[in-house]
């Protein structure tokens, strides 16, 4: 054993991290140590066929009801929105009408369980950054847990690598940048170690609905539940058609080796085949990052696998200090969730609309969903009532951060349902009633300038 390892695994124990999170680690290290880049190579791959459409699909009400009694929702909620320059949970942000992701999730939740008269537990996969932020919001709910088996478990953590010898890197001027969460791969790790996986089968569950707590496009679905009930396979990933908007969107392809379904992210594609992974007609279908797995399944394999699914590495490398491209060049050993559709013998997939994928990475993200594009309904469901959605491009140096865009937007987004796209260059300040049509362009004045109330924008 490396001593660098030693000292990571020490650091780990020290630290209180679970057994098996320690394990998975481990065999992630090995991975790195014997060059292991998880790159996945265009001539290693074929496209995926057509895959199933949830619109062509047929189930009765008494189906969908009965898959989805079995069924918990589970939203992974890690995130600080440290790129948009936030430093608490990016859930906690307003979307509408003052109400939260966190807000609209429980919303939606509520409503699908009064419909359908099930229990539909819910629970959040948080950081150590966003677990005591996430609890307090979500304590004015009541009667939000379902059967004892809490709202959340941790994800697990683990050092950052130095990039020069691997061991676990210092920081005295924040110790707590010395951490980073194993990426969303850990999600199964996570289940187990918390004993979530073990309380969800106790009480019945045999399913798990998983989706990013910044889209709100994955509502509860119980047709979906049933299609996936229905097919027996043990793991199932959401697709939606690309359009030109989604080239970064990692997606599913059929690995020539071995026949089985694999995802490819962007830091998987070597930089030589980055222009057949953003082809949308070579590669149509994009991986929402919605997931349904069998939670009997899960848990036999990770037992059987002693905890370790073996995901492809994602080799993440950043500096200590996101804010600091001085501070000492570090290795994240990562992994996708999604990856874990090769795990699985039988996983498939399914096409869903495009009202199932709504995510905010970006505050042009932000603007679309808070503007009259999107209607809100009382089962906190998002529609478009403009089609397609505009294409938004907020010049980065003057919105990029939450707190610059709120600064220009005081009065709320402009009206948006009529545009066509709205690029804005320069510092814009935008006063109500500001009305977007076609085209809309604001080109950089040099200084600051002001779209004054009601004005029409239009091209």
């Amino acid at each position: 054993m490396s001593d660098g390892l030693k000292q990571a695994q020490e650091k780990m124990r020290a630290a209180g991290v679970a057994d098996e999170a320690i394990t998975v680690f481990s065999h992630y290290y090995g991975e790195l140590e014997s060059g292991a880049t998880g790159m996945i190579p265009e001539d290693s791959i074929d496209p995926v066929a057509e895959p199933t459409l949830i619109a062509d699909v047929e189930i009765g009400e008494e189906e969908q009801r009965a898959a989805f009694a079995r069924t918990a929702i589970i939203k992974l909620n890690g995130g600080l929105g440290t790129s948009m320059g936030m430093d608490k949970a990016k859930s906690l942000l307003p979307v509408r009408d003052g109400q939260s992701f966190l807000d609209l999730i429980v919303t939606q939740v509520r409503a699908a369980r009064e419909q359908w008269g099930v229990d539909l537990p819910l629970l959040f996969m948080n950081s150590f950054r966003t677990s005591e932020d996430t609890l307090a919001a979500l304590s004015g709910y009541d009667g939000l847990e379902v059967g004892g088996l809490g709202l959340e478990f941790v994800q697990n953590q683990e050092p950052k690598l130095r990039a020069d010898d691997l061991a676990p890197v210092e920081w005295p001027a924040d110790p707590t940048l010395e951490w980073c969460p194993p990426g969303h791969g850990d999600l199964y790790t996570a289940l187990a170690a918390s004993g979530v996986l073990e309380r969800l089968l106790a009480a019945g569950y045999r399913y798990a609905s998983v989706s990013n707590s910044d889209n709100l496009g994955a509502a509860p679905n119980p047709k979906i539940a049933a299609w996936f009930a229905a097919s027996g396979a043990p793991y199932a990933a959401e697709l939606c058609r690309r359009t030109p908007a989604d080239v970064k969107g990692g997606h599913l392809a059929i690995r020539k080796s071995d026949g089985r379904l694999i995802l490819r992210e962007t830091a998987q594609t070597p930089k030589e085949d980055m222009h057949y992974f953003t082809d949308e007609s070579r590669h149509p279908y994009f991986h929402t990052n919605n997931l349904w797995f069998d939670l009997e399944v899960l848990d036999a394999t990770l037992k059987e696998r002693h905890a370790v699914l073996g995901l492809p590495l994602i080799k993440n490398e950043k500096t200590v200090d996101p804010a600091d491209s001085s501070s000492p060049a570090v290795i994240q050993l990562e992994s996708a969730m999604g990856a874990a559709v090769e795990v699985f013998e039988g996983a498939t997939c399914l096409g869903v609309g495009r009202e199932r994928f709504l995510p905010v990475k970006t505050t042009n993200d932000l603007l679309l969903l808070r503007s009259d594009v999107y209607e809100v309904g009382g089962d906190g469901r998002l529609t478009r009532v403009a089609d397609p959605a505009p294409l938004i491009d907020l010049d980065p140096s003057f919105y990029k951060t939450i707190g610059k865009f709120e600064q220009r937007f005081p009065a709320g987004a402009p009206s948006l349902k009529r545009a066509k796209s709205l690029t804005v260059r320069g510092d814009w300040t935008f006063e109500r009633g500001v009305v977007v049509e076609g085209a809309g362009e604001l080109p950089d004045q040099g200084s600051p300038e002001v779209v004054a109330t009601g004005a029409l924008i239009s091209g």
